[in-house]
């Protein structure tokens, strides 16, 4: 088995779960750079990968954490189906929490000229590859 930093034949490089999350965020903020902060954080509110100042990356992941959990909750408690996402919109900006498999959360926050549809659309495809990393 090879581990994170060596590589394999012919040169390939084996990434850790960390530099991989790291890149999804990346691919999520090219999709859609007008974002003000990426983050992964784990159910236990605590960051996983983000891109948010160091400051704030503990509170934010606490806070998506619980809108997740609550999201989660009102669901289930009025039929709603499975949780998607929790949307908190400001005068400045929306915080949008989406599901991201049974160990995460993925949080996306930016201006309040974003674009949710295209948040929306990134967060889908790079929650399933989340999952996939983390299970």
């Amino acid at each position: 088995m090879t581990e994170p930093g060596h590589a394999l034949p012919g040169d390939v490089p084996v990434r850790g779960k960390g530099e991989l999350l790291d890149l999804l965020l990346q691919d999520v903020r090219h999709a859609v750079p007008e974002l003000n902060g990426v983050m992964i954080a784990s159910l236990d509110g605590l960051p996983v990968a983000h891109d948010f100042a160091e400051t704030d990356a503990d509170r934010v992941a606490a806070m998506a954490a619980t809108a997740l959990g609550l999201g989660t909750r009102i669901s289930q408690r009025i039929s709603l189906g499975d949780f998607q996402e929790a949307v908190v919109r400001g005068d400045s900006g929306y915080l949008v929490a989406y599901s991201a498999g049974r160990q995460a959360v993925l949080v996306m926050c930016g201006p309040s000229d974003a674009n949710l549809a295209l948040m929306r659309i990134e967060a889908r495809a790079v929650s399933v590859k989340i999952n996939q990393l983390l299970t």
